[in-house]
């Protein structure tokens, strides 16, 4: 695996607007196809309003980040963007190496410019706010976009380069968000449209390499060993890409710092069997952040409940 500059991102296959669900595929700027789908927000007032709600109102969109083996169809990403859904618009997308997405998972590494050419469309579908909640490998994920894409967007891309990609990208200056032909791809600066508005993370690990639990173990099988890498693809629908990363990515807790202003949510349950809660609150500690811990929670979108959810899109609508 290969740590990459996080640069421009085209987008193919997007059909007009609908008061409907709107799926696309988008490509990243390494050219990797990820398949997307914007549901608009379904809640109570936007019904009483009497107005029919479409990506063009302009509100929140909520980008969703889904844990490694996870899809845009998978029912647990399906009941989390049907909550989310009574408070603002949603937006899922398959990691690359996932679902009907192409290229081979990088467990958290390119996969920031995957979920950069979410946020991206959501931009230009219209929306004015743009907010992320990543879960497990997601939420590692959402937290290394809102540090890499808010150092470019406030200037500070220096600020990382040490520890992060090689040759880096620097701020440049905003373009139009034009709709184009399905064959002919648009594009669009990083920066200011890759970029997050909140992020909150739930049930993500604080650093790379972590053996400390079972299921950890058994997930490091799954990704470093060949026979692993078999059962990923067809036991776990899961293609994983065979090299190790070169270089080692930003880790989660070494992103936190640089997310500021940008508002930060940090999720865990108590009873997480793959990350204990030194992860959480060393996320915490790391940076301004705010930090709920869930009494009795399991691991990422399958143990979140409704009542869980319902919170965590009140914060990123507030936030």
């Amino acid at each position: 695996m290969t740590s990459v500059s996080e640069g421009r991102f085209h987008s193919v296959d997007v059909s007009s607007i609908t008061p409907g669900p709107l799926r696309a595929t988008l490509r990243t700027s390494d050219g990797v196809l990820v398949e997307a789908l914007h549901e608009p927000c379904t809640g109570r007032l936007r019904r009483q309003s009497g107005s029919v709600p479409t990506a063009a109102d302009g509100g929140t969109a909520i980008v969703v980040a889904h844990g490694f083996t996870g899809s845009v169809d998978r029912p647990a990403v399906r009941r989390a963007a049907r909550v989310l859904a009574r408070r603002a618009a949603v937006v899922t997308f398959s990691f690359r190496g996932h679902g009907r997405s192409g290229g081979h998972s990088t467990v958290g590494d390119r996969e920031v410019l995957d979920l950069a050419a979410a946020v991206a469309w959501a931009r230009s579908l219209g929306h004015r706010r743009v907010v992320t909640v990543g879960f497990s490998m997601g939420g590692s994920v959402v937290l290394r976009h809102a540090a890499l894409y808010g150092a470019a967007f406030a200037g500070r891309a220096g600020e990382r380069a040490a520890s992060d990609t090689g040759d880096g990208f620097g701020t440049r200056g905003a373009r139009a968000w034009p709709y184009g032909d399905a064959d002919e791809p648009w594009l669009a600066t990083d920066a200011p449209a890759g970029r997050t508005d909140a992020v909150a993370a739930v049930s993500a690990p604080a650093r790379w390499y972590y053996r400390g639990t079972a299921p950890m173990r058994r997930l490091h099988w799954v990704v470093t060993r060949p026979v692993g890498r078999f059962v990923g693809r067809h036991g776990l629908r899961t293609r994983i890409h065979p090299e190790d990363w070169d270089p080692v990515p930003l880790s989660p807790v070494e992103a936190v710092p640089l997310v500021a202003p940008t508002p930060l949510l940090i999720v865990h349950g108590d009873r997480d069997p793959y990350f204990p809660l030194d992860h959480p609150r060393m996320l915490a500690a790391a940076g301004p952040s705010e930090l709920w811990l869930e009494p009795g929670m399991g691991h990422a979108e399958n143990a979140a409940d409704e009542a869980l959810l319902g919170r965590l899109a009140d914060w990123l609508v507030r936030a």
